[in-house]
């Protein structure tokens, strides 16, 4: 990764939990000390999906998974470039 990547990837972040909170869901932002900061999409208390960004050939993409799984299967994102990202995870990873 370059040295600007992981700011760019916090903006990804927070824009998109701006966007889904216009929406009604509530998200925390996690920053852990290692590994990738994560968007949690919260119902009910507990945490649904975790959505990351990654950086691809053409750009960002958010990708996500329930808290359970173990690997990311295609399908399971969306280019963060969209202006309808927060309503495709809505509708795909939340619903």
């Amino acid at each position: 990764m370059k040295p600007r990547d992981p700011q760019e990837q916090l903006i990804h972040l927070v824009r998109l939990g701006w966007d889904l909170r216009g929406l009604g869901v509530s998200t925390s932002l996690v920053l852990p000390q290692v590994g990738q900061p994560v968007l949690e999409v919260m119902s009910g208390g507990e945490t649904r999906v975790r959505i990351a960004v990654i950086r691809r050939a053409c750009g960002w993409m958010f990708v996500w998974r329930p808290w359970w799984a173990r690997a990311w299967r295609p399908g399971e994102g969306v280019w963060a470039g969209a202006d309808n990202a927060a309503d495709v995870i809505v509708s795909a990873a939340i619903a």
